[in-house]
């Protein structure tokens, strides 16, 4: 039997692996996009923003734009790169997002990774924003 981390991730993932995480908070930035900070207050840093649909991120086919991108950020670019060529995954970036270390996933593709995947990411773009001292708590040195 399969535990619940190697089945296919889902978008109500990200909110919960996000909340498991110490010092989190679901607030606001670009305006009024939904981002995961850390730490709480006004001190915290996005590392999990929901990406409102833009012109700079469409459909190759269609040319609608996108509505369920998520912008999760990376530890540094060497990351990003090794997610984005990865072709087994559905991360990707655009040009916007060229020289800042993060990915885009649409939330409709979630399912082509493990929800262990998408743990290992998060937590990877926690560790990334988050203050030196609580990194170490929960990580380890």
């Amino acid at each position: 039997m399969s535990s619940p981390a190697d089945r296919a991730a889902r978008p109500e993932d990200i909110d919960e692996i996000c909340a498991s995480l110490p010092e989190t908070e679901l607030g606001t930035s670009w305006g009024d996009r939904p981002t995961w900070k850390v730490p709480r207050g006004a001190k915290g840093k996005g590392f999990v923003l929901y990406r409102a649909p833009d012109r700079t991120a469409v459909d190759p086919d269609t040319g609608e734009m996108w509505d369920d991108l998520v912008v999760i950020q990376t530890p540094t670019e060497v990351e990003k790169e090794a997610l984005v060529a990865d072709g087994s995954t559905p991360f990707f970036t655009i040009d916007h997002f060229r020289g800042y270390a993060a990915v885009l996933v649409r939330q409709s593709r979630l399912g082509e990774i493990s929800r262990q995947e998408l743990v290992e990411v998060i937590t990877d773009a926690w560790a990334a924003k988050a203050p030196k001292k609580l990194m170490r708590e929960h990580l380890g040195e």
